[in-house]
């Protein structure tokens, strides 16, 4: 997914780089690096606080990804 979100913005306009591109790109990273944290820790209630990070960055993806499609990028 990451992968394809860094394609993706690549094509957003250049104006974008230091908004909305980098919102979407910090976004899209921390979800899996959340996840990986959180299965790295000791204990089910840190792994479980790193995967409620994680679908907080999902959720704000989702969003951006959304006014993206509005902004027509």
């Amino acid at each position: 997914m990451v992968i394809s979100i860094y394609k993706l913005t690549d094509k957003y306009p250049k104006e974008e780089v230091y908004n909305l591109t980098s919102q979407i790109r910090r976004a899209a990273v921390s979800i899996p690096s959340n996840i990986a944290e959180g299965i790295g820790r000791q204990s089910d209630k840190e792994t479980i606080h790193f995967l409620c990070i994680a679908k907080g960055s999902l959720f704000e993806l989702e969003t951006q990804m959304y006014l993206a499609f509005d902004l027509e990028y």
